[in-house]
């Protein structure tokens, strides 16, 4: 693969195209005692809950050193830079100052601010069980619109809710660490709500270009049996349509609904309002059978016996060093079957995310994974998909959640052994990247 990208560069996608990369506020920042305290700072303390028992309160230490990573930015080359707004920052005194001087300097470098309204790190005093934490986050939200919107023009509200809602409160793996099972789906509902609230807080102040960034990823069925078809079909309900459907549709899946607390059809009035644009965060699919009866370790995650499913392994297929399947082609696969589900009701589409973890600084799997992936997405661009933009996690290597820093994602390797230091060096897949851009003009 690498020798063929030598000579078949990638194909060029439409004017106006927008490239960026990602990062979020609790993996790069640092600067720990100048903001409140996350669910994520209470979820680290206790031991064991991160596999290296480390900790974010350094991490990359962006938080000072953002002149650095803001000339790395604007060397790379990208038209814009999805970072998170941390809410216990904000919450914290002079915490908004920092996003000022943040964005202030991504506009220097003419580099367009993308933030990301909620990244996971919620206030260690609020609960997405209770209710009420959708009100506070729309309050959070027109704070932040009033501070910076007069140079803000793209925004995204809530990231990834499905696995907030799986990996922190139904199995427990992620911050705040509770194992409810399906007892976890108020939490969907209410971040849901959050983000209908979120749109209107931002519409008030005057944005015009609003979406959200949902993970996503086919779902293949383990076999053709009825057992493992129904069992993929219920995966797929769970991960893809019940954090789609309520937001495209107006609707939540047949028998979810009544699940949900409150007055669900109020809800989903503000949980549909028009988005302009639809993150979708792409990694890779997920062949899922019926369940096996026991538990099992999956891509640093403990899947319990008593799933209704069992996700298995994809047979045939490179992998990376966190045991993701690469499958490009299923890029095109997810993208085109979107179109094909929601038809007009769904917005032009921005990838807010692909990535991979690999280590190295010479990084050439991560070079083919973002070229088969780059290729993919075009294909789906040519088969009639708008898709307006394509962001690449991670600009550095980061506190990755409860892997702590043994898993690399960065184009950008950061040296976590010389805490005093985090010398940054831009990786082969930097250099990669800064030529693709170039070439597409």
């Amino acid at each position: 693969m690498i020798r063929r990208m030598a000579t078949d560069p990638i194909p060029q996608f439409p004017a106006g195209f927008l490239w960026g990369v990602s990062t979020s506020a609790h993996q790069i920042e640092g600067a720990a005692d100048e903001r409140d305290r996350s669910v994520w700072d209470a979820f680290t303390a206790e031991p064991g809950r991160v596999k290296d028992g480390s900790t974010a309160e350094v991490a990359c230490d962006h938080y000072h050193r953002y002149p650095e990573d803001v000339a790395l930015l604007a060397d790379l080359g990208v038209g814009a830079y999805r970072f998170s707004i941390s809410w216990p920052r904000v919450n914290a005194p002079k915490g908004l100052d920092f996003y000022d001087r943040l964005v202030d300097e991504l506009c220097a470098a003419g580099v367009r601010p993308v933030p990301t309204l909620f990244h996971w790190d919620l206030p260690v005093a609020l609960d997405w069980l209770d209710r009420d934490t959708a009100a506070r986050f729309a309050e959070y939200v027109t704070v932040v619109a009033e501070r910076l919107g007069d140079r803000v023009r793209k925004w995204i509200t809530v990231n990834e809710p499905a696995e907030h809602t799986l990996l922190g409160h139904a199995l427990g793996t992620h911050a705040p660490g509770r194992k409810l099972l399906f007892d976890a789906l108020p939490v969907a509902h209410h971040q849901l709500l959050a983000h209908g609230l979120a749109v209107r807080a931002l519409r008030a102040a005057g944005a015009t270009d609003i979406g959200i960034a949902n993970s996503h990823g086919p779902t293949w069925p383990a076999s053709g049996e009825q057992a493992d078809l129904e069992a993929a079909d219920f995966y797929d309900l769970l991960l893809n349509r019940l954090f789609a459907d309520p937001l495209l549709l107006g609707r939540y899946p047949d028998g979810i609904g009544e699940l949900m607390p409150g007055d669900v059809q109020a809800d989903l009035k503000v949980i549909a309002e028009p988005l302009d644009f639809y993150g979708v965060n792409y990694y890779a699919p997920t062949r899922v059978g019926a369940p096996q009866g026991t538990e099992i370790e999956f891509g640093g995650v403990s899947m319990p016996a008593e799933l209704p499913f069992s996700v298995r392994q994809i047979d045939g297929v490179p992998t990376t060093d966190f045991g993701w399947p690469v499958v490009p082609e299923a890029l095109t696969e997810l993208l085109t079957g979107f179109r094909e589900r929601y038809g007009d009701r769904l917005p032009p589409i921005v990838i807010t995310e692909n990535g991979c973890s690999y280590e190295g600084i010479d990084d050439q799997e991560r070079i083919a994974y973002l070229d088969g992936h780059i290729r993919a997405l075009h294909r789906a661009v040519e088969a009639g998909v708008d898709v307006r933009g394509y962001f690449v996690w991670s600009l550095l290597d980061n506190f990755e959640w409860a892997e702590g820093y043994a898993r690399r994602f960065g184009l950008v390797h950061v040296n976590f052994e010389d805490s005093a230091a985090l010398t940054r060096t831009p990786k082969a897949s930097y250099g990669w990247l800064r030529d693709v851009l170039r070439a597409q003009g």
